[in-house]
């Protein structure tokens, strides 16, 4: 009786508020969440692992030295990515992130495609920039990959210091000059030997990853893998 009135209340809400897909826009059906089921079969995933050489590996060779990277999601102009991390990051709609990192971190566990993880590290927002957004739109992302690899999510151990405005538009360089001594590490002994996977929403240059990872390299012994949720692929 009270599984029938929770599933008309349910559907009473849904016509009254529908659900619509983050990817198209068109309205959910029951057991459909964020994506329908066309553009969830749709979404472009690498299928990159910690353990093969891809793309975003040859992004920062002679750069900086970390273990390995990848990325769950190719970023396509005017796609269904696109879309989901701009709801993700302008929409308040943290819930991708959850599923994002649900569905990457078991991918990542059931492969064991990494090694035993001790700490995932978002790549922070400067204090005004959160306090203007109200969250980071990579905490609930990383925080389901920590959960899947039985790690520790560590958000404060890596700061910005500086308010710097979005940059997609400018190149490696301008980027790199404009990043410098943007981050600092906080006990950097806590990291010491420790496996660190540092995280991020999208990977274009990897101008930002690079800085960051410069940073957590302060901590003697680390190894880094990066990840994300997608990444541009270069044309």
């Amino acid at each position: 009786m009270y599984s029938k009135l929770s599933n008309i209340l349910n559907d009473i809400n849904s016509i009254l508020l529908p659900k619509v897909c983050f990817g198209c826009n068109t309205r959910l059906n029951r057991g459909e969440y964020h994506l329908c089921t066309v553009c969830r079969n749709h979404l472009p995933l690498t299928e990159y692992s910690f353990n093969v050489e891809n793309a975003v590996d040859r992004i920062f060779y002679g750069r900086i030295n970390i273990k390995k990277a990848n990325s769950f999601l190719f970023f396509i102009e005017n796609g269904i990515v696109k879309n989901l991390i701009h709801h993700l990051k302008y929409k308040n709609q943290e819930q991708i992130g959850t599923f994002l990192g649900d569905w990457h971190g078991q991918i990542i566990a059931e492969n064991n495609y990494i090694d035993q993880i001790d700490y995932v590290i978002p790549v922070p927002l400067h204090r005004k920039k959160l306090k203007k957004r109200g969250y980071n739109q990579v905490f609930t992302f990383g925080k389901r990959l920590a959960h899947h690899l039985n790690a520790e999510f560590q958000e404060n151990i890596l700061v910005k210091t500086a308010n710097t405005k979005t940059q997609t538009k400018k190149g490696r360089i301008g980027r790199w000059q404009n990043k410098k001594a943007l981050y600092i590490l906080k006990e950097p002994s806590l990291l010491t030997n420790k496996n660190v996977l540092l995280v991020d929403d999208v990977i274009t240059t990897g101008a930002t990853m690079e800085i960051c990872a410069r940073t957590l390299n302060q901590a003697k012994g680390i190894t880094i893998y990066i990840t994300s949720m997608a990444f541009v692929p270069l044309t």
